[in-house]
């Protein structure tokens, strides 16, 4: 049995700064919430990933679906296959509380054992945070910051070997959302903000960036271009717990200026296991 820091990949995200750089074209996929047999089908639409063919996850790739454990491993093995041109960030659901409630921890106790959900609770705690491309678009799961003025350079330095606090920057780069209206304002889920358009443009003058991508929030296109077209949210879960309905999306970056392309698909068959089958009893009965 070997320990976490002697995988390549995973010694890779020790040592990784918090902000991770790319300059490569990218598919960039959202939230996969343990929906494997759609995580499968983007590969057979977009193909497997490889150097010539690199990817990002952007989080939340576990909880809610019941196929989660399926989900992360495949993604770490191409982590450990293409260490450099496959990309995984940290959601709001790579983190102990959500995988009590949501379902990831029930899954890998039952399907391997609580030390393993363990280990899982380790690895997640050093992906890093968000992404830079090609010094133009920043990338995390959820969205900017409760206060005015951070930098690129403090996001790098955050110490996010850790499970997040219920506030700052760290906390805002997992749980925070866009809202149409100007400033900032309490978020519907009780945790980090809500943040405006004038919030989006004041961060990428500062920081010298031309837009964000996130994830974090369901959309019935599967992505959704808001902020003047300076903040996109990309959702890679379709029939969001095979009751939303909605299509799922990844994103295209090519060329020079990073013009964003958009691919959408649908959801498809899975076994028969519904989703929450491992969550948190309440959990469970709050889906019925």
């Amino acid at each position: 049995q070997g320990r976490q820091d002697e995988v390549p990949g995973v010694q890779q995200d020790r040592e990784a700064e918090s902000l991770r750089a790319s300059h490569h074209k990218l598919t960039i996929c959202g939230d996969t919430h343990g929906q494997y047999y759609d995580l499968l089908n983007i590969f057979k639409l977009n193909g497997l990933p490889s150097d010539a063919n690199p990817y990002l996850f952007n989080g939340d790739f576990v909880d809610r679906g019941s196929f989660s454990l399926e989900v992360i491993l495949t993604l770490f093995g191409f982590k450990l296959l293409y260490p450099d041109n496959f990309h995984l960030l940290r959601g709001n659901h790579e983190t102990d509380n959500m995988n009590q409630m949501y379902g990831f921890e029930g899954e890998v106790k039952a399907k391997y054992t609580a030390q393993m959900f363990q280990l899982f609770s380790e690895v997640f705690q050093w992906l890093p945070l968000a992404q830079c491309i090609n010094t133009k678009v920043l990338v995390m799961h959820g969205g900017l910051f409760s206060e005015d003025g951070v930098t690129l350079d403090d996001i790098r330095k955050i110490d996010r070997n850790r499970q997040p606090p219920d506030s700052g920057p760290m906390c805002d780069l997992l749980w925070s959302d866009p809202q149409p209206q100007n400033g900032r304002s309490v978020s519907k889920r009780g945790v980090s903000c809500q943040f405006g358009p004038d919030v989006t443009e004041s961060f990428l003058e500062k920081n010298k960036l031309d837009y964000i991508i996130r994830s974090h929030e369901v959309k019935a296109e599967g992505y959704e271009v808001t902020h003047s077209g300076k903040c996109i949210t990309v959702f890679s879960a379709p029939n969001y717990c095979d009751q939303m309905g909605n299509k799922g999306a990844y994103i295209h970056l090519r060329g020079s200026d990073l013009k964003p392309e958009f691919h959408q698909f649908t959801a498809v068959p899975h076994p028969n296991v519904k989703p929450m089958a491992y969550a948190n009893t309440l959990m469970q009965l709050g889906m019925m």
